[in-house]
């Protein structure tokens, strides 16, 4: 049994310490950290998974971004300690904080990842949104909120300033 809830500060370099054990070294080169570097993560739906014992198992943040004029979410990363991969937890992350996001009033989820993965979710390829080089575009993937929230929308993909 997990617990999930709210990253605090205080779990800040854990969860840092999580994403390094899941991700390859060198993660933040890849050109989504690029979008986040001087953004804060969207507190209110970071959050972290904790096992009876408050041993951190997971964790998942999301990001504000631009396409042209329209804002999104960047989900990512999302991490399950891989003792507890498997097991659905990742989901469950995923699952609560679209929940939650949605609550909050976005209209729009992006994600760099494996779209095998990802459907399960609903996220499908995006076409004519532009990740920073040198993403691969088949990997860009979204999701909409609220029906119609990915329509017209294409351009680069910006900081939120």
């Amino acid at each position: 049994m997990y617990e999930l809830k709210r990253e605090i500060e205080s779990d800040w370099w854990e969860v840092e310490a999580l994403y390094d054990l899941c991700f390859a070294p060198g993660r933040e080169a890849l050109s989504s950290y690029r979008l986040r570097d001087g953004v804060a993560p969207v507190a209110e739906l970071t959050c972290v998974a904790r096992d009876g014992d408050a041993i951190l198992a997971g964790a998942i943040r999301f990001w504000p971004v631009r396409i042209a004029q329209a804002e999104a979410l960047l989900l990512g990363p999302v991490a399950v300690h891989p003792t507890r991969q498997g097991e659905g937890l990742g989901g469950a992350l995923i699952r609560d904080s679209l929940a939650r996001a949605q609550e909050s009033g976005w209209e729009r989820v992006m994600l760099v990842g494996d779209a095998p993965y990802y459907a399960k979710f609903g996220f499908h390829r995006l076409s004519g949104v532009n990740m920073p080089p040198p993403t691969n575009p088949e990997r860009v993937l979204g999701l909409a909120l609220r029906e119609g929230a990915w329509d017209g929308i294409a351009g680069d993909v910006t900081r939120y300033a």
